[in-house]
């Protein structure tokens, strides 16, 4: 009964947030080796990460959404990664449904930044990713396969990458060059990818060790959440959990 009434009187905890917003190459992130469940693995009982991928968008929707997505009252997250531009950048003759001018790209990547900043994410704590690059021998054999003709060009992806990091440029955020970063050296990145465009487990690994560094930075001063299980007190543990939760 004791401990019942304590619990009643305990702090209400509360649990930070990363969201992690783009396309298919976010929303498959949680699949086994993904990047984004190496992000939830690394920062486990420091923060939630929030998977808000939706496969096939574009930034021109993903604008439109993204204000449904912070919740009024909600408490901003500590971190934001943006990721949008494979789909953007499909060839507009063949994929019109997709494809969104480079101009509205970056004009859409530049006005989700501030509806961030007006839900109280300031721009340091958004990272904008370029899309990753094309392997166009590997997606030509995708589209084929479903009855259409090559939909996107590495070139092309790599207009739209030079259009998100001038965005992150112009309002302060950080940015990880993934189209860069994997062609360096002009190396094969076709391992990167599973079918050409979205991610392999060795390209989930790659963009997950670029990425760590930056989110790092931006929640190395959230404690662990409640104590060891070792210093929890066996007599009353009332006074270890129901206080303020946070463990240095």
């Amino acid at each position: 009964m004791a401990l019942s009434e304590a619990a009643a009187g305990g702090c209400p905890l509360r649990w930070p947030r990363v969201l992690l917003f783009g396309d298919s190459i976010t929303q498959f992130s949680f699949q086994p080796g993904g990047w984004g469940a190496a992000l939830a693995d690394r920062l486990v009982r420091r923060c939630d990460v929030v998977n808000r991928g939706f496969s096939g968008y574009n930034s021109r929707w993903a604008r439109l959404v993204l204000p449904r997505l912070l919740g009024a009252g909600a408490a901003a997250p500590e971190a934001v990664t943006i990721f949008f531009g494979a789909n953007d950048s499909a060839l507009r003759d063949e994929n019109p449904k997709q494809h969104v001018p480079l101009a509205e790209f970056a004009a859409n990547l530049a006005g989700m930044v501030r509806v961030l900043a007006s839900a109280g994410v300031p721009a340091e704590r958004v990272v904008l990713v370029t899309p990753p690059p094309l392997w166009e021998p590997a997606w030509e054999k995708e589209c084929a396969a479903q009855g259409y003709k090559l939909n996107r060009l590495n070139s092309a992806v790599g207009e739209y990458a030079r259009a998100c990091l001038q965005v992150a440029r112009d309002c302060g955020t950080e940015a990880l060059d993934l189209w860069t970063l994997m062609q360096k050296d002009n190396q094969d990145f076709s391992a990167y990818l599973s079918d050409g465009l979205h991610l392999s487990p060795k390209g989930n690994e790659f963009l997950f060790l670029h990425l760590w560094p930056l989110i790092e930075k931006r929640v190395s001063h959230l404690p662990l959440l409640l104590p060891y299980w070792k210093e929890v007190s066996e007599a009353e543990p009332e006074l270890s959990l129901l206080g303020g939760g946070e463990h240095a």
